[in-house]
């Protein structure tokens, strides 16, 4: 079968592996149909990231067809048409029931985070509780329809996490750091909660435009001291709750700055930093939490029905369409920011 291969920085290949086969019998082995390349993917891409040169992709957001099971998987079985989380939650762990299956405590990281999605077949391991169904099958759902499924794989979950953890409020001012899919995504999911405010910080226009018509009511280009000042001008003062979808040193500082004492910070952005004391909070009682997304949890209780409901277009995060063949273009497209995200039309 075709695979993604990540060659070294800055280079994504094509390369033909064998197909997986069942290992364990809660394995579920999937035909990809859509896939996609997140903004985490492009660390390793940019800056090599300490990833091994030609290694396993790190995609991890996927819709697929169930084609085989392993002996103990009784949720799903072939022919089923499924959202693939990036998460392998359990559901029954203390984590899970709490909401937090990202984190789940029986299926420890990384053996609850999945990669290699930017495949034509793959093994997903924990396959009993965190494979999403999705009613019918991919030719009853238009294109955009299917983006926005594709969404709830990721960045959509992701960007409600920020939102959920940050214990938004209705009437609360809200304050997005980042622009990209996952920031797009904490806009509409800070607007579900009820937001009277949401102000994003971004210097793109097209993704100003985008937040805008997603329920964003006012952008913030400048960034340090300058940035937190406009953003207490237009929200007289500092916001309730502020989402971090970056994961920088710098923009964990925004969202602490934008904040008025006793703020929430809910982050999502992968850290690539590891200085910020979490004493620095103390003087201000801010509330800080995050991690990564619950993904089931989320599409199974919420989102899910939002998006077949048509209450949320999170699929206009897709900015582009690419073969699997154009990996590499689909990639670098994003990295240059020519590109939202990009989807891959696998099948």
């Amino acid at each position: 079968m075709k695979t993604a291969i990540f060659e070294k920085a800055g280079s994504m290949i094509i390369g033909e592996v064998d197909k997986p086969q069942i290992q364990e019998k809660d394995d579920v082995i999937l035909k990809i149909v859509r896939a996609c390349v997140c903004g985490s993917d492009l660390w390793s891409y940019s800056h090599g990231d300490d990833k091994a040169a030609h290694s396993m992709n790190s995609g991890h957001e996927a819709l697929g067809i169930v084609e085989e099971v392993g002996s103990e998987i009784t949720t799903v079985k072939p022919g089923d048409f499924v959202i693939v989380p990036f998460t392998h939650g359990c559901g029954h762990c203390d984590a899970c029931r709490a909401g937090f299956d990202g984190t789940c405590d029986n299926h420890p990281v990384p053996t609850n985070w999945g990669g290699g999605f930017q495949s034509e077949y793959l093994r997903f391991h924990y396959g009993n509780w965190a494979l999403i169904k999705v009613p019918g099958q991919p030719s009853d759902y238009s294109e955009g329809m299917l983006k926005s499924l594709l969404t709830l794989a990721d960045v959509m979950p992701t960007g409600y996490h920020a939102a959920r953890v940050a214990n938004v409020q209705r009437g609360d001012k809200v304050v997005v750091i980042g622009d990209g899919a996952v920031g797009q995504c904490a806009v509409i999911a800070a607007k579900m909660m009820g937001a009277s405010q949401i102000v994003l910080m971004s210097r793109h226009a097209d993704r100003q435009a985008m937040a805008l018509e997603s329920g964003a009511t006012a952008v913030v280009a400048e960034r340090g001291e300058e940035g937190i000042a406009k953003v207490r001008e237009i929200l007289g003062g500092g916001a309730d709750a502020a989402l971090e979808c970056v994961g920088t040193e710098a923009a964990i500082e925004q969202a602490l700055g934008v904040l008025h004492n006793g703020g929430r910070v809910g982050f999502v952005g992968v850290p690539h930093y590891n200085s910020r004391p979490l004493g620095s909070t103390f003087a201000q009682n801010i509330s800080v939490a995050g991690g990564s997304a619950s993904v089931t949890t989320y599409n199974k209780q919420i989102l899910l029905k939002a998006v077949l409901d048509g209450d949320i277009n999170p699929g206009r995060v897709f900015t582009q369409t690419y073969a699997l063949d154009d990996i590499n273009q689909a990639y670098k497209d994003m990295a240059d920011r020519k590109v939202i995200k990009s989807m891959l039309l696998v099948d």
